[in-house]
């Protein structure tokens, strides 16, 4: 099985489906599970549905860099296919009659208020983009839960003996780069969901 962090409730656990326990590394923070399950049903259906059909191929780990990968392709794509988009929120703050932008802050995949993004193979600070995203726009009432879908450390195992480790360096999106990160408070009060894909995704095609 799968690791499982700070789920601790036997009912918080219930909610995360077996399949998704055995085959992601879990962790999540302030009750975010809970309020999937309870106030966003059909988002979390589409979460549950897309990663439990989601296989890692020995082909697409070969296959050279560019600018998305297949991974994250692929399952952003199924998202879609169920009502999810691409989001970009423009946000300003306004001082008595004075209004200061502010970056446009952007969600790869975003549906009912439930943002989720994809870091499969980008620099770790991306990390930082993200939960700083949920953070704003968990204040600013826009996103009320995120997610995050990235790969477990154990991957790192495949990923040398293919021959492709040094295309997955450690200054790269994974779990043990991301959990400091949730653990510290980065997302702020923003309910956070994070998935790693294991080694028990793996097909050799």
């Amino acid at each position: 099985t799968a690791k499982v962090h700070n789920v601790a409730h036997p009912m918080r656990l219930a909610q995360v489906t077996s399949y998704l326990r055995e085959n992601y590394e879990v962790a999540e923070r302030r009750y975010a599970v809970a309020i999937l399950a309870a106030d966003f049903p059909d988002e979390w259906a589409d979460i549950i549905e897309v990663l439990s059909h989601f296989r890692l191929y020995r082909s697409e780990i070969l296959k050279p860099g560019g600018r998305k990968s297949g991974v994250a392709t692929r399952i952003d794509e199924a998202l879609t296919h169920s009502g999810w988009s691409e989001q970009r929120f423009e946000t300003k703050i306004v001082v008595d009659d004075a209004i200061l932008e502010s970056p446009t802050h952007k969600v790869d995949c975003f549906k009912n208020g439930v943002g989720l993004e994809i870091e499969w193979n980008n620099k770790d600070p991306f990390y930082d983009r993200d939960l700083n995203n949920f953070r704003l726009l968990f204040d600013l009432r826009t996103v009320h839960v995120g997610v995050i879908v990235t790969r477990s450390d154990e991957l790192q195992g495949i990923f040398d003996a293919l021959g492709r480790g040094d295309s997955y360096g450690a200054s790269t999106t994974h779990m043990s780069k991301l959990l400091p990160r949730l653990e510290g408070g980065s997302g702020g009060g923003c309910p956070i969901l994070v998935l790693g894909i294991t080694k028990r995704l793996y097909v050799e095609d």
